[in-house]
């Protein structure tokens, strides 16, 4: 629940501060938020603590930003400003595809939009209310903001 999110965000943000700087120098290049892609990164690896060598998923995913091997190249290593420069382009890309896609939407819903096809792909995201719906654990977006 809510309650259990907000404990391991506050782990996760201990574990994350070694990376801060390049988050942030990555959001302001990216035009991205640092805090938006920050976010990601606890939902995704928890800062990368539960990767192995770099990897989660299954071994289909890379990175702090898990960037998903069967649709992206790998770029940098896993902990790198590269590879979170990666992770800000795919996530600045699905915001376009929401605009595109929903553009009577509020940019606060094309927001919530963006990190759920983040993690499941733009077309799964068909209306507002059942966004989350076919993300990581059916609550992937509204775990994120």
């Amino acid at each position: 629940g809510v309650a259990a999110s907000a404990k391991i965000a506050e782990r996760d943000l201990r574990n994350m501060e070694k990376y801060r700087s390049t988050i942030v120098e990555v959001g302001h290049e990216k035009g991205v938020d640092p805090a938006l892609i920050a976010g990601i990164i606890s939902r995704e690896s928890h800062a990368g603590t539960v990767l192995q060598n770099g990897w989660g998923d299954h071994g289909n995913a890379f990175g702090l930003m898990q960037v998903d091997k069967r649709y992206h190249n790998a770029v940098g290593s896993w902990d790198s400003k590269e590879h979170i420069a990666q992770g800000a382009e795919i996530l600045k890309g699905m915001f376009d595809e929401m605009q595109k896609q929903h553009p009577t939407w509020t940019k606060e819903q094309q927001l919530k939009g963006e990190i759920s096809a983040y993690n499941a792909g733009p077309r799964n995201v068909q209306t507002y209310e059942g966004m989350d719906i076919g993300t990581t654990h059916n609550d992937y977006a509204n775990d994120v903001v």
